[in-house]
This record gives structure tokens, sequence and C-alpha cells, in this order.
């Protein structure tokens, strides 16, 4: 018997956004080496410190060089504005596989013509910004420091002290290009892990200018410790508040740089691989099963599902889908809660998947409900979870989507780079329409049904935004958020200045991804109280903050903060009978 399920969450929001935790500081004047780490007992000098990060960072590029991540960029233009101090004007959106082995290369996804692209010029990260033309591999580029040149030859080292990057201890220097070493060296600070002298955060820019239409952006850039020894980079946030063109125009920008699918080759295969038993060839079976038939309608169901299968498997070896992840049992909870108070029992069960992808977009496979990661990172509370999910149990109430197409095993056997362009899980119109209907039925007899104000403000919110973010509400897969206005024109009206009304969240607010083993989990982070409207920005870019650890084998056990064992323990769903 299916029962309600309530849960206390990160995923609710309670009013207030989502903050990302602070990271703490610390300042030394000397580099001394911690008592029983063997990696650094050698270094007793700043001297000393700094070639084994020079020696650490050749080390490193080499390294970065032997992957092809999924990379994203979502780029919103600015402009002032004297209430909100800056809004988005436009947005931009790029997806590719980077060939990082041949350089500077990122594959468009998102082309219908695939293959290398131009070759790019790190100098020039922004071209024609009259036109708004960015260049994808420009955002690439910020992974690295210095692909050839960073050494005491090229540059200037001075120790600013110690620092703590969530739990890891770095070393801080600013770096300075020497007069006459070329260009497209790297100005700014970096922070060096204070283990192996890995290079974990550098934040600054180019230099110099390499031409009169070009432009250096400013960046900050991180690593993560995503195996043993293993730092490879998952986060570049970049920025321009008034920079003029050599025409006098203002260039302002936001952008965000994600990267994934590290692990592409594996996704968990060699792991399952490992642990499969043989049975004895005198296995005992059970007689009442054995040389039983299915009948026409039992193959029927067996081709659909097997055609789902296919089509999620494909879609998590591309990069594309998480793997099962907590996050799926937080979706899957909610639709549990929508089955329930509207007395439905579907056969086969409803599972959720999540779209690795920031656009919001929304779809069926099969039984399968698909939310992207964008989509989920915006809405502001279970509520407006729930709206987005009956949607989708809308679709395969009223619908029953098909998935013959994929039934073959050849349909789906399709590369990274092809995969967006190769599969579509787009309704038609009509079926959206009847879809919507249903989805505001369902939503009538759930448990969220006086808890709908957030759902439509969010909906109000986004009809606002859809002229200057087309790029990051159009989806690529499946469906917009097209619920319509039945449910949008009710609630209250939405009030931009009103500081305890949340309608969407920033940019990345509800969940953190891997970028090895491409899995999802939900932030951790308290909620923080604003202190104005400005720190509201529904939709917006922000700056990147991630909380470093090592690494730490899964399921080892190990928790280097106690505290997190705490909030695993409260984010745990309780199961109540209805």
């Amino acid at each position: 018997m299916r029962t309600w399920k309530n849960f206390s969450l990160s995923m609710i929001l309670l009013g207030a956004l989502a903050g990302t935790s602070g990271a703490q500081t610390q300042t030394a004047d000397q580099t001394q080496p911690q008592p029983g780490n063997s990696t650094s007992s050698s270094v007793t000098t700043v001297n000393q410190a700094i070639d084994r990060m020079i020696a650490r960072e050749h080390d490193e590029n080499a390294t970065i060089r032997r992957y092809n991540p999924i990379i994203e960029t979502y780029i919103q233009d600015m402009k002032p504005d004297k209430d909100m101090g800056a809004i988005p004007v436009k947005d931009h959106y790029f997806l590719g596989q980077a060939n990082l082995s041949k350089g500077v290369v990122d594959n468009s996804m998102l082309d219908k013509k695939k293959g290398k692209m131009a070759e790019f010029n790190p100098l020039s990260h922004v071209s024609d910004y009259f036109t708004t033309s960015y260049v994808p591999e420009g955002f690439l580029q910020m992974i690295y420091l210095d692909t050839t040149f960073f050494d005491r030859q090229h540059y200037q080292y001075d120790y600013v002290g110690r620092e703590f990057l969530g739990e890891v201890r770095c070393l801080v220097f600013d770096v300075t290009p020497l007069p006459k070493s070329g260009k497209g060296r790297f100005k700014g600070r970096v922070w060096a892990e204070d283990q192996g002298f890995t290079i974990v955060r550098f934040n600054g820019v180019y230099t110099p200018v390499a031409g009169i239409n070009s432009f250096n952006l400013h960046f900050d850039s991180w690593r993560l410790n995503v195996q043993p020894g293993l730092w490879l980079p998952a986060f570049v946030f970049s920025q321009e508040s008034d920079l003029k063109d050599f025409l006098g125009n203002h260039v302002r920008f936001k952008a965000q740089t994600r990267l994934w699918g590290y692990d592409l080759r594996n996704t968990g295969r060699e792991e399952e691989f490992s642990q499969l038993t043989i049975e004895a060839a005198t296995a005992i079976t059970d007689q009442s099963t054995t040389q039983q038939d299915r009948s026409p309608i039992e193959a029927e169901r067996e081709w659909q599902h097997q055609a789902e299968v296919n089509v999620i498997d494909r879609l998590q070896r591309t990069g594309l889908l998480a793997p099962p992840n907590e996050v799926d049992k937080v979706l899957e909870t909610v639709v549990n809660n929508l089955e329930v108070t509207n007395n439905l029992d579907i056969q086969p069960e409803i599972h959720c998947r999540v779209l690795l992808t920031g656009t919001l977009e929304s779809f069926t496979i099969g039984h399968t409900i698909v939310l992207s990661r964008g989509l989920i990172d915006v809405l502001p509370d279970e509520a407006s979870l729930a709206t987005m999910l009956a949607q989708e149990l809308a679709q395969i109430i009223v619908t029953k989507p098909s998935t013959d197409q994929w039934g073959f095993n050849d349909t789906t056997n399709v590369s990274t780079v092809e995969a967006l362009n190769h599969f579509s899980f787009r309704d038609t119109p009509a079926d959206i329409q009847a879809a919507n209907q249903k989805a505001v039925e369902l939503l009538k007899n759930s448990p969220y049904k006086e808890k709908l104000g957030p759902a439509t403000l969010f909906l109000k919110q986004l009809d606002a935004e859809s002229k200057q973010l087309p790029a990051l509400i159009n989806p690529h897969l499946g469906n917009g958020v097209t619920l319509g206005s039945a449910l949008a024109a009710s609630g209250p009206a939405l009030q931009p200045d009103k500081i305890d009304q949340i309608s969407a969240l920033p940019i990345g607010a509800r969940v953190k991804l891997d970028p090895w083993s491409d899995r999802l989990e939900l932030l951790k982070a308290k909620p923080v109280a604003l202190l104005s409207a400005r720190e509201k920005m529904p939709f917006e870019v922000t700056p990147f903050m991630p909380f470093l650890t090592r690494y730490q084998k899964p399921g080892s056990g190990v928790m280097a903060d106690p505290a997190k064992a705490d909030l695993a323990k409260k984010d745990q769903p309780q199961q109540h009978q209805q």
C-alpha cells in the first residue's frame, strides 16, 4: 500500500534563500608543514613551497589533457538597475564535450554540424561583443593557469599566507608576470593545498590584451579532489562589471562554467562487474516459474520497458543523465504523495531521474520522469517541485507516452556529442494542454493544494524573464515549463521589491554535482536571511564558492566534519501512514 511521506529536507526553502558555505580563513606568516604530513614534511621554506607548486602545476596540466569532460557555460549580459543593482538583459548557453588532448577544443553538443571547431586564440575571450558573440573555448581556457610558462623565469611569486577553502588548508600566493614574459600570462592569486601543493583555485586575468578587438576576462577557477591525489577542474566563474571596448561601449556580464563527465568510459560498470557472483551449475530454481511463456500483453509491456531502459542507460553513459542518487528519492517522494492523495496506483511504478544540464526542462521516458538540474536548482519550495512533477505525472496518465522507437539497441547507440540532436522527448501542444488540465486536477487533490502560492509566483517570474533569458528557459531534450494560465493566473501578485516573497532562486541553489561520477546530492547550506531585494536574484548567475574537501572513498563512513553526520540524519525522508 502506498503511503504519504512527510520529509524535512534542504530542498524546502521555507521562505529563505539557501546560502553557500563560507570559507573559513586562517593566515600565518610561515609555511610550516603539518606534523605527520609526509607529503609536505620536506618543505620548510617559501621557496621550496613555490618550487613544489610549480612542478605540481606542470603535472596537473598534463593530467587534465587526458580527459574529455562535458563543459557547460551559461552567460548573462547585465545592465545597471536603480532598484536591483544589476539585472540580466540577455543570455547565452553553450554545451559541448572538450577534447583537451588536442588543446582548447570544445565540440558543441548543440550545433547540428558536428566536428572540431575553429582554433581558439586563448587571449581573446570575447570577440565582436557588438553582436553579442561569445567564444565558448574562451571559457574552457580558464581551467588552465598557464599551460607552458608557469615558472620562475616568467613569474614573480609573493607569499600571502594560509587560508582554509572548506576543509582544505592552502598556501596563498600572488602571481605576477615578469616584464617581457610574453602574452597570455596569468596575473592574480593562487591557492595551493598544503599536502601535494596542487593549485586548487586561481583568481585573476590573462594579460596583456591580445589585440584591439579582444578582451581578457576576469575569472575565478576551481578544482575538486575527485580521486586520491587527483584534482580536476570543476567550476569557473567569470564576470566584468564595467569593461569598455575600444569604441567605449560597456561590457557587463556574469558567467558560470561547469565541467563533469570525467569518468564516462566507466559509468560504474567496472565496479558492477567486479561484484558479480556466478551461480553454481546446480542452482535451485523455482519450478513453478520455469518455462512460463509471456502473453502478448506482457510481451508488449516488456518491450516498452526495455526501450525505456535503453534510453536511460544511453543518456547516463553520455553524461547527460545523473546516475541514481539521493535527489531522485526526493522527487519520487513527492510523486508518491501526488499518487496517494489522488488514489492512483500506476504500474509499473513511476521513477525519477535528473538531467544534468542547467536549462529549465522536464519530460517523461515511459514511466520515468526527468527534471533538469537547472530546473530543480531554481524552484523555491516543495510545492513548486510538486507542480513540475504533476505536469509530467499527468503526461504519463493522459498521453501514455510510447517508447517504441527505442526498443532496438542500435537506435540509442550514439556518442556524447550526438546525443542532444539524436533524442527528443518533446510533447505536442495538444498533449501538453491535456496534461496541463490533468496536472491542475492532481494538485487540487494533493497535500500541496493550500501551498501553491510560491509555485504561481515561480510561473509568473518565469514569464516575466522569458524575453531576457531564452537560452535558460528553452529546452533541448524535453518540454519547457508550460503549466499555463490556469495556475499562473492565481496566487499573489509578483512583487520584486518585497524581501520575503521568493519567486525563484539563483542558479545552483539546490544540488551539487560530482564532476567525476556525475552523482548529485543536495546542498547542505543553511538558509540565509536577505538584507535587501537585490539579494533575491531569481534565475541569476552567482559566483562559485565550493566547500573543498579531500577525497573520501564512497561508503567509507569517514566524515571530516561531525556536523555533516547530523545533517545526513535530519535530511532522511520520514514515512507516515495516511
